[in-house]
């Protein structure tokens, strides 16, 4: 490579690796979407006396601002008082004003999960009796709004720009780089960029009314684009409107600029060699942005999850992008420059190759956001993988039809190649006879004869250029036919539009995947909530309270269950079980129950509970003193350094 060019490839590669570092830096580990696991007082309970507070327990952190949780009267007016904060571990609490009234209160909640998606919800509690309400459409999921509706279309609009550009200039560089003077495909990449660049700052503008009310009057609130900037989803895409200015436009630019000038020799060799490590950088942290604020971000073993969802979109990417590439190549290629056989056969190799990556990584992640079988037909997010899954074998094999059509373009390629250079002979014959004929009056006499003369030289020169570019126009045309009556190549047409076509509603159902709820928290959620409300059976007296608890380590995940029989005051029979995320029975190293009743100031009140058998631990004689509103607090100790303290309240006597 020349002296001038080798500076400039280290300049763009080390600007490409320098962004891309700051992207994947700072990408912290998270928990798991989050999901309403319970709450205090419990949902449609009934409770003899006003409680001070409301609770709420998520599966996960989340963010809050002072409207996230409210209290509403029967009359719909807010008694709560201040806003909320967290009171321990993954609990939010709000007081509320005292002196309330008999009837039923409307607690609805807005609140931003790690991975940030945002999660609301309602649900009503009575005091003294069940009454009358006035409130409702509380509790509304922002993508149920207008403003959701909106950010869901950029969202899809963002990642079709970036498999279009990504893809696209992927075909160009790896499979067909004649195809970098193709205005059509010069056309595409670009419009890529545009798309992306446009949908990233439209999510941008959006973001702030899309995780707060859902109100379009609020998407023009300079004080929530300023919250949006602080957080992690703010920070993705300013990154990625970075790279895609800097680092992306420079790219474009060499490949459709410089790289399409230099004539084939070593220096384009070292040119592409350069943009082909600066295109997949680029690619990577573009990629990365999603990855770093979405659900490979949180939930299980994100520093694994997360480079696996940037290879995985990268993928998507090189196939679907390049598939639309040569899709706009086979149409709108000049009948001068059309897609050879041996592109075509590269990019089938390289959609080979990312079919392969798109199962391995497709896999992996199938296994940490489902965590069990049952996960695909008893979620939403299980449903709509089992449809993505159906689309990318029904993609795979229209791949498959395309591949013959591929194996049979190449012979009549060779046969077009042929019927060219017999055309390009005969031209070149034609000019040669054109040169020997030497029109008359070049040897006529002088003055007006002579000036004659080089009026008709004129002429002749005018009809020659006419009667060639007649003679372009109707190779242009034969060509064009010749190319266009090839069965193969129309048929590699057909099944490439298929592809296309199938690709479209794939990239709309990936879309809505990553919106949705991963099956296995969706699961922890149902199994948490199914019995999250204490209640005392008359029959019974056996009062059940089930609590999730996290602590934060290596299998620290699970369920707490408490039955407490009769549930009364004196003496009592406790038994403690401890189960999976899946319902499976798992010992621990230790449990520890305490029991506060805070309006007397009697308590904690502590029990050890002995171990009984796999995931059971029981105690006899719990004495309980007096009836009231008791908290029961149960410590949970995974290993020698993890442990957390999880409770609920439950009238007792």
């Amino acid at each position: 490579m020349t002296r001038t060019i080798t500076p400039r490839l280290r300049t763009l590669v080390l600007l490409l690796l320098a962004v891309a570092g700051a992207l994947l830096a700072g990408a912290g580990p998270a928990s798991a979407h989050a999901a309403l696991t319970g709450s205090d007082p419990a949902q449609g309970v009934v409770v003899d006396k006003a409680p001070t507070q409301v609770s709420l327990t998520f599966s996960e952190k989340v963010a809050m601002n002072d409207d996230s949780l409210q209290v509403l009267d029967p009359k719909g007016k807010k008694v709560e008082v201040g806003s909320p904060a967290n009171v321990s571990g993954t609990t939010y609490a709000v007081q509320l004003k005292s002196g309330l009234a008999k009837g039923t209160y409307t607690v609805a909640y807005q609140v931003v999960s790690a991975d940030s998606h945002p999660v609301s919800g309602a649900f009503t509690f009575s005091i003294g009796a069940p009454s009358q309400t006035v409130v409702s459409g509380v509790g509304t999921a922002a993508n149920d709004t207008a403003v959701g509706w909106l950010y869901a279309f950029g969202r899809y609009v963002s990642y079709a720009g970036f498999i279009v550009l990504a893809g696209g200039a992927a075909f160009v560089l790896a499979c067909w780089q004649r195809g970098s003077g193709v205005r059509a495909l010069q056309r595409l990449v670009v419009g890529g960029w545009l798309t992306l660049t446009a949908a990233t700052l439209w999510l941008l503008v959006l973001r702030g009314s899309y995780t707060s009310s859902g109100k379009f009057g609020d998407v023009f609130d300079l004080d929530l684009l300023g919250q949006v900037l602080q957080t992690k989803t703010g920070a993705a895409l300013v990154s990625r409107l970075l790279l895609l200015a800097a680092a992306a436009a420079l790219f474009i630019a060499v490949l459709f600029g410089a790289y399409n000038r230099r004539e084939e020799g070593e220096e384009k060799r070292d040119l592409t060699f350069g943009l082909a490590i600066g295109g997949v950088v680029v690619a990577a942290g573009l990629a990365a942005s999603w990855a770093m604020a979405e659900h490979a971000s949180t939930g299980l073993q994100p520093g694994i999850a997360m480079p696996v969802d940037v290879l995985h979109l990268l993928a998507v990417a090189a196939w679907l992008g390049g598939l639309t590439a040569l899709l706009v190549a086979l149409y709108r290629a000049p009948a001068d420059t059309p897609v050879e056989a041996a592109a075509v056969h590269r990019f089938s190799r390289l959609a080979f190759g990312s079919v392969l990556a798109l199962v391995a990584t497709g896999t992996y992640q199938s296994w940490r956001q489902l965590g069990s079988w049952s996960a695909f037909t008893e979620t939403r997010y299980g449903q709509l993988l089992l449809v993505k899954i159906g689309l990318v074998v029904l993609l795979v094999g229209i791949a498959w039809i395309s591949r013959r059509w591929t194996g049979r373009l190449a012979d009549v390629t060779n046969t077009v190649t042929a019927a060219e250079k017999a055309r390009q002979a005969e031209k070149e014959h034609g000019k040669e006879r054109e040169k020997e004929h030497v029109p008359a009056s070049k040897a006529t006499g002088k003055g007006s004869e002579k000036n004659t003369g080089k009026d008709a030289v004129s002429g002749d020169d005018k009809r020659a250029a006419q009667l060639a570019r007649q003679r372009a126009a109707v190779d242009t045309a034969r060509q064009k036919r010749l190319r266009d009556a090839d069965a193969n190549r129309f048929g590699l047409r057909r099944s490439v539009l298929a592809e296309t076509g199938v690709a479209v509603v794939l990239l709309a159902v990936t879309t809505w995947l990553t919106q949705t709820e991963p099956g296995r928290t969706e699961l922890e959620a149902k199994a948490a909530t199914s019995s999250s409300s204490s209640s005392s059976s008359s029959s019974s007296g056996t009062l059940t309270l089930d609590m999730p608890f996290d602590t934060g380590g290596t299998d620290g995940k699970g369920l707490v269950r408490v039955d407490l029989d009769p549930a009364r005051v004196g003496g009592n029979e406790m038994h403690v079980y401890v189960q999976r995320p899946n319902g499976r029975a798992f010992d621990i190293p230790e449990v520890k129950v305490a029991f506060t009743l805070t309006a007397k100031k009697i308590g904690p009140l502590p029990v050890t509970p002995d171990h009984i058998t796999t995931g059971h631990w029981s105690a006899s004689s719990v004495q309980i003193p007096m009836a009231g509103d008791w908290k029961i607090a149960v410590t949970v100790r995974t290993s020698d350094i993890d442990q957390v303290t999880v409770s609920k309240n439950a009238q007792i006597g």
